[in-house]
């Protein structure tokens, strides 16, 4: 298939963009610059230049491909709000373009929009169109396709990883390296989900190859990680002090963060990998951190 990848220069998305055409698909990526059209270049994808705020590009580059995989996404999360609803628009425009056809549609969100409530784990077939975390409004713009006859699936994701970057954790990095210790919410009991770049990226070209409309899918390889677990990883590696702080200090020593560094994030995986046949392989999240 020839396959319109958004974010193809960003984490996730380059590393699609590289299991995409291992897999023997042709990639159009997008791109805002010169130096992201190079680097797709030597990936082995070809350039077009636009931008999610761009919603008429979004829709010629859709124009052009058999399918659209979407894993571009602000990650300013001091505007969290404001950037899932950008995402919603954008969503909304790609599958403008692929209406009235089969040609599947491939968007990203987060594994927590998959709990029923605080404390239960998130599934692949739970969906609460009313759910309190902003970023649902990117499932119900695919909710709203559907609707309209619009071939749409969702991918899941959980704290993405390999020696460099770490989703959220790389941020609580942040936060630890500043302040001088690594922290965890009271007893640091809530659970996060992870899964390594390298078996996330074959998930997305598993998913698109199966092409289940309606779909969602988690890429959760580790399904219930204690984050005091993961604070005590980060300050050994960093040589720094571990230490609880109260729920009520969240907010100043955190930060943004303190809207997730408290929350149960655990997901279940199984469904996603009965469905298709997909086996995690990579490295574990602590074994990344160990790495970095």
């Amino acid at each position: 298939m020839r396959v319109f990848l958004t974010g193809s220069t960003g984490f996730v998305g380059s590393q699609v963009a590289q299991e995409l055409i291992r897999g023997g698909h042709q990639v159009l990526g997008l791109t805002r610059s010169d130096k992201g059209a190079e680097a797709l270049a030597a990936l082995g994808a070809e350039a077009f230049r636009g931008d999610i705020e761009d919603l008429a590009s979004l829709q010629r580059g859709a124009a052009q491909c058999d399918s659209v995989i979407h894993t571009a996404f602000d990650h300013d999360f001091a505007h969290f709000v404001e950037n899932c609803q950008k995402d919603r628009r954008a969503i909304l425009a790609l599958g403008a373009a692929l209406e009235g056809s089969d040609r599947p549609l491939l968007i990203t969100s987060g594994t927590p929009i998959g709990s029923a409530g605080p404390g239960l784990v998130a599934t692949e077939d739970y969906f609460n169109p009313d759910h309190p975390n902003p970023r649902v409004a990117s499932e119900l713009a695919g909710a709203e396709l559907t609707q309209r006859g619009v071939n749409v699936s969702v991918m899941r994701l959980s704290q993405i990883h390999d020696t460099v970057k770490q989703g959220f954790v790389s941020y609580v990095i942040e936060v630890a390296r500043r302040t001088g210790v690594s922290a965890y919410v009271d007893e640091g009991l809530n659970n996060w989900t992870a899964a390594h770049i390298s078996d996330t990226a074959r998930l997305f070209r598993l998913a698109l190859e199966k092409n289940q409309p309606g779909a969602r899918y988690h890429a959760t390889a580790e399904e219930a990680i204690p984050f005091r677990q993961i604070a005590e990883a980060i300050g050994q590696h960093f040589g720094l002090p571990v230490a609880s702080i109260p729920s009520a200090q969240a907010a100043e020593h955190f930060g943004w963060m303190a809207a997730f560094v408290g929350k149960d994030m655990s997901a279940s995986g199984a469904l996603t990998r009965q469905r298709l046949n997909w086996q995690p392989a990579g490295p574990s999240l602590f074994e990344d951190l160990a790495a970095m």
